[in-house]
């Protein structure tokens, strides 16, 4: 009899073993340094979630992966710490969320309206194109490369606009989670503090693992509730640019695509709503407390395979490719959004 042929998901599994073997080296060189700075220091002064960034990046630098990692290596960055996002909100609970105060889940969107605003001007000062501008300011001020890949069919971007946005973004986004920890401690925030100034600026909500949770557990509930807060701004923000460009009616121009709808799962990704049911089963008191702290353990390990993948798949030299001007935007937009964080925080007197 000849074996029924696999399909699905279990079709894929060889292809993924390669790249979370490579993935799995880099976590376990990670873990291999930090502990070789508790030896030589007394204390860990990176953390190995961020050491494992640091070199899947240098690999990287001088070592191009083999094809045969690349579906291993994708599926750890993206999946991996997708799963690790659901798993991390049975540490949250509605208490936890109350606790935040609606004074600062209110100004998180005041936040993103302002960076959006800002961000956009600079674009247009330094002579970037609307749609190009319009990228920038979306993935800057909510969510990185999802919003600029939610956006570009709204604004019928054309893609060489959405590889460059994102390509630059991507580099940014790894240099925000390495530096910003620096920042913190430099100006001595509380883990509040510091989990609502990851939460405001960090691009992507797996990202925020990676940048909170060597600080601690209250520092990364923080984060990811003010970091959701700015995801779940991306609808109220694709339906805003969807009327502003109809009444724009630039249908002379070419564009690269036919216009089309931002599917619901773009507008909020299938590991936020995972998320937010995690959390309520846990206010619900729906998962047993021994539970949670497995849950975050095997969250934390996820999020060191997935940074691993990160830094693997991190171009350094990409940067370079993108353009001085769209760097020069993107910088300091990201700066623009450094400044507002930082005045909401100390404005609302977060403790």
């Amino acid at each position: 009899m000849i074996p029924a042929r696999r399909t699905g998901v279990l079709a894929l599994i060889p292809g993924l073993i390669p790249g979370l073997i490579a993935c799995v080296a880099v976590g376990l060189a990670a873990v291999a340094v930090q502990a070789l700075e508790l030896r030589l220091f007394g204390r860990g002064w990176v953390d190995a979630i961020v050491l494992a960034i640091l070199i899947g990046a240098a690999i990287r630098s001088v070592w191009t992966p083999p094809a045969a990692l690349k579906p291993g290596v994708e599926f750890s960055a993206r999946t991996l710490l997708e799963i690790a996002v659901v798993l991390l909100g049975a540490s949250v609970s509605a208490a936890t969320v109350m606790a935040i105060g609606p004074g600062l889940l209110a100004g998180t969107a005041v936040v993103v309206v302002l960076a959006l605003i800002i961000s956009y001007g600079i674009g247009r000062l330094l002579r970037l194109p609307h749609r190009m501008a319009v990228l920038i300011a979306c993935g800057n001020a909510i969510c990185g490369n999802s919003a600029i890949a939610a956006v570009a069919p709204v604004i019928d971007a054309e893609a060489d606009d959405v590889s460059a946005a994102i390509a630059f973004t991507a580099v940014l986004g790894v240099a925000v989670v390495l530096l910003l920890p620096l920042l913190g401690e430099a100006l001595g925030m509380s883990d509040v503090r510091y989990g609502v100034l990851a939460g405001l600026t960090v691009y992507a909500v797996p990202q925020v693992l990676a940048a909170t949770l060597p600080v601690g557990a209250v520092a990364n509930q923080a984060g990811t509730l003010i970091k959701l807060v700015r995801v779940l701004m991306l609808g109220p923000v694709c339906l805003g640019l969807a009327i502003l460009t109809a009444i724009r009616g630039r249908k002379g121009e070419a564009v690269t695509a036919p216009r089309r709808g931002v599917a619901i799962h773009q507008l909020v990704p299938w590991f936020i709503i995972g998320f937010l049911l995690m959390m309520a089963a846990r206010s619900m008191g729906l998962i047993p407390a021994a539970a949670v702290p497995v849950m975050a353990d095997t969250a934390k390990i996820l999020t060191g395979l997935s940074m691993a993948a990160l830094g693997l798949s991190t171009d350094a030299r990409a940067v370079a490719r993108s353009g001085v001007r769209i760097a020069a935007v993107v910088i300091l937009s990201l700066l623009a959004l450094l400044g507002l964080a930082l005045a909401l925080i100390y404005l609302l007197a977060v403790t």
